[in-house]
């Protein structure tokens, strides 16, 4: 594997952002669509996107691309592909499978009919005609839009958002690549106060701390693509080491507050195991009782949304509260994350932005409230 095909896939809403996460990582070869963002690279940017992306959902090694509107045509062009370059003869190789306004509507077809040409394709390589698949995982999927089918292997394993510091969670958790975008999008530098009054069990405090230090979200966690015989361990090593040499040593002023102390514990917990204790200060507080002396600063959260409809008034009187509270602090930028389409009117004031963006299947939209400039800094 020399020159790679690769794709980073994204939550609709959040391509851009990963692209430019791409770009800063020195990719200039992107192409982005719809909930995916391709770029070539090699064996060292499939480690290093793995590691280093903060919102992207996971890598994809991308095997080949074509039009296929029989399952003749799917078998034969599967087929055809450089099956055996890739994966090994002792592999574990299932194939997942998902069609969208395509002739080829059955998954369940298209999946066997995939694993048969990637089967027969290998046959000719190994000559054998059997596989265990007792080795490492190369998970194949067949994507079909509109008659194109695309071949991709995942090389992450458990999704991006895996960071492994919140194996326990509070209720309705904000997925870690979504948090990390949020403060991305606010254009937050760790110079600059950013509070979470509404902080639950700290993951936008924790994103943003990951993000201040430049602390790579993947560096404590293995990817499946860590056990492919194809991919040197010194590759992996290197990618590691670099990361670690990334990391900055900032004094930072973030801030998580939540009502709730069940989740200020967890938050604690959670951010201890990046070693982010002297990085952010949690505290249990009432949104009534939140304040600051601090000038300028940043507030990001992402408040219940009263998807339940039981819960809709709490919210509601939540949405009230948060504009009094926040308007105190009339110099701060602010930046909420809903799905209530009435916020702005219960918030009393309209957003400066707004982006639509999803939490899971849930429709939500980012709004951006733009505060004055703080002075540069006199150097």
């Amino acid at each position: 594997m020399s020159k790679l095909n690769l794709i980073a896939t994204a939550t609709f809403g959040l391509e851009a952002v990963v692209a430019q996460e791409l770009k800063s990582l020195g990719y200039e070869d992107i192409t982005v669509e719809n909930a995916k963002v391709s770029f070539t690279g090699d064996e060292e940017s499939l480690c290093r996107t793995n590691i280093m992306l903060r919102t992207a959902d996971r890598i994809r090694l991308k095997v080949g691309e074509f039009k296929a509107t029989t399952f003749d045509e799917l078998f034969e062009k599967t087929k055809a592909l450089p099956w055996p370059e890739i994966i090994p003869a002792n592999a574990e190789f299932p194939v997942d499978g998902k069609s969208i306004k395509s002739t080829l509507f059955s998954i369940s077809d298209c999946q066997a009919i995939v694993k048969k040409a990637v089967v027969e394709s290998m046959k000719k390589k190994y000559k054998t005609q059997w596989f265990e698949e007792k080795g490492p995982l190369y998970k194949i999927e067949v994507a079909l839009l509109k008659d194109i089918a695309t071949l991709t292997i995942d090389t992450s394993g458990p999704g991006l958002h895996k960071r492994g510091y919140r194996e326990l969670t509070s209720t309705a958790p904000l997925r870690e690549t979504l948090a990390a975008a949020l403060v991305l999008l606010s254009k937050w530098y760790p110079d600059t106060t950013l509070i979470d009054p509404l902080c639950g069990s700290g993951t936008i405090p924790i994103e943003a701390a990951l993000i201040g230090q430049n602390i790579a979200p993947g560096i404590n966690r293995e990817f499946v693509s860590d056990r492919w015989p194809n991919i040197p361990k010194s590759v992996w090593k290197k990618v590691r080491e670099e990361a670690r040499d990334n990391v900055r040593k900032l004094k930072l002023d973030i801030i998580g507050t939540d009502i709730d102390g069940p989740s200020i514990k967890l938050a604690r917990i959670n951010a201890a195991k990046f070693n982010l204790e002297q990085d952010i200060h949690f505290q249990q507080l009432p949104l009534s009782d939140f304040s600051s002396q601090k000038k300028y600063g940043k507030i990001i959260s992402n408040p219940p949304y009263g998807e339940r409809l039981g819960n809709l008034p709490e919210v509601e009187k939540l949405y009230k509260e948060m504009g009094k509270v926040f308007s105190r602090l009339d110099t701060w930028s602010y930046y909420i994350l809903t799905s209530h389409e009435k916020f702005e009117t219960l918030f009393g004031k309209k957003a400066s932005k707004k982006r639509k963006l999803y939490n899971g299947k849930i429709k939500v939209d980012y709004y951006q409230y733009f505060g004055p400039r703080p002075p540069r800094k006199q150097s």
